[in-house]
């Protein structure tokens, strides 16, 4: 088996970081790799924000902290009480991508890259999550003034973003794949 199917195949989310901060030869890598995802005629359309200071960290948690609490979701709002509240898990690196709004399939194109960034991580024995949350940043407006501090381009928005550290747990069991989601025509 090739080693792309094996990191395919082997990587999880880390939802337990430690708090020494990825290498920055890692970092390039990892973000080399983002560069290479394939995209809507090849339009490369994404934007990546790297965050690795604690104290913007932490202006972000409070800002989605917020939003967490005003969502009207009562899951949320609970999560959002906690004395340790932080939806990207305390990571050390959060990698934000966004995507050109006039681009052919900025969401798409913007997945796929982060998909790359996380199988790179993996590949260095870096740990990754998904992080949603933050697309909900332009939905008020000290979000929006944060979006502008991070400096994402005008005329981007948010696909989504990971949060990168080394694994500080147990590498989760994966979960069982879903019975019925592949239909075969010959």
């Amino acid at each position: 088996m090739s080693e792309i199917v094996k990191a395919i195949l082997q990587r999880r989310s880390i939802r337990n970081f430690k708090q020494e901060q990825i290498k920055d030869s890692e970092l390039a890598v990892i973000l080399e790799a983002g560069q290479f995802a394939p995209s809507a005629r090849n339009e490369q359309s994404w934007h990546f924000t790297v965050i690795q200071n604690k104290d913007l960290l932490g202006k972000i948690n409070e800002v989605l902290r917020t939003i967490f609490f005003n969502s009207g979701n009562p899951d949320f709002a609970e999560r959002a009480k906690a004395e340790n509240f932080s939806p990207f898990y305390h990571a050390p690196t959060l990698i934000i991508v966004s995507g050109n709004e006039k681009a052919i399939a900025p969401q798409h194109n913007g997945s796929l890259a982060l998909g790359n960034l996380f199988l790179a991580a993996h590949a260095l024995d870096i740990g990754s999550v998904w992080i949603h949350s933050l697309r909900s940043l332009f939905d008020i407006e000290e979000g929006r003034s944060l979006n502008r501090e991070l400096g994402i381009p005008e005329g981007y928005s948010i696909v989504a973003s990971g949060a990168f550290g080394y694994n500080a747990g147990e590498k989760p069991t994966p979960a069982p794949r879903k019975e019925g989601t592949i239909t075969i025509i010959k």
